[in-house]
């Protein structure tokens, strides 16, 4: 009975030493292994590098896609009041992906750049490139233009909504498209918001932040935004403040519906326990 008693406690201690491992931040050769395909992490202070992997691939980025959305819109300074109706043009007819906002919907274009970003919305992304002055047909080329006015070798744009594989960047190129989206008051704050209220005709739909860490007292977010379609994987890329500076974090083709999540507290626990002395 003793030595019975005795195996059982060992393999009760040695499945909670297991958890214990496999919940916490692995190393090999001083560096952090994750789970998402590429990654890249910088100090966005300095620009240097603190963790990168395989940041140079030409990747679909999915509905990352949307920050580009929104700063060409932004910098076309269109009248944020103006009501926009949602049409049955702005239904998915690639991936026949669910949305919220029913046909004949009607919203200002802030609500509908607010919806876009916060709760990933395609219908209200594609609303906005479709009402762009000159139609998709001219949304689409100023994504491109400004692009490449930032400097991004891999990226490029079919689409307002990144329902599209052929929306394309590397990690290297999204830190470029997080720094400039940074610089926008709007992005900023539609991006980190927990939440938001639709008020549709005599009822009201909640819209909820897509990145569970902006609801999450222990991280401190600037600027958010996930991403989703099948060859692109889980996708989430943030600025944030850990160990006392300035981030920019990019996680792409994270093959598990948490493990972009998983990864991102992976990379703040190393990042603490490596430089919060330093600060």
């Amino acid at each position: 009975m003793t030595v019975k008693l005795g195996v059982r406690i060992l393999g009760l201690v040695l499945v909670g030493t297991a958890f214990l491992q496999a919940r916490a931040p692995r190393h090999q050769s001083g560096q952090l292994l994750l789970k998402s395909a590429s990654a890249l992490v910088l100090d966005q202070a300095t620009g240097q590098t603190l963790l990168e992997k395989q940041a140079g691939a030409v990747l679909p980025i999915a509905s990352i896609t949307k920050l580009m959305t929104a700063m060409v819109l932004l910098d076309a300074h269109l009248d944020p009041q103006e009501t926009l109706t949602i049409g049955k043009d702005d239904m998915d007819e690639l991936r026949h992906s669910k949305s919220r906002l029913p046909v004949g919907t009607r919203l200002p274009r802030e609500q509908a750049l607010l919806l876009a970003l916060l709760a990933s919305e395609n219908r209200a992304a594609h609303a906005l490139g479709r009402t762009f002055p000159g139609g998709l047909g001219a949304f689409v080329p100023a994504m491109n233009a400004k692009a490449r006015a930032l400097g991004l070798a891999g990226a490029h744009f079919v689409d307002p909504t990144g329902l599209s594989s052929a929306n394309v960047a590397t990690a290297h190129d999204l830190a470029r498209i997080l720094e400039a989206a940074y610089q926008y008051p709007e992005i900023r704050d539609y991006t980190t918001r927990p939440d938001t209220t639709l008020q549709a005709g005599r009822r009201q739909i909640q819209f909820p932040n897509t990145n569970a860490l902006v609801r999450n007292p222990r991280w401190t977010i600037g600027l958010s935004k996930t991403g989703y379609i099948e060859e692109a994987g889980r996708c989430l890329v943030m600025q944030a403040s850990l160990a006392n500076r300035p981030v920019l974090i990019i996680l792409l083709d994270s093959w598990g519906k948490y493990t972009r999540l998983g990864d991102a507290n992976r990379i703040k626990q190393w990042l603490e326990a490596r430089l919060g002395s330093k600060n």
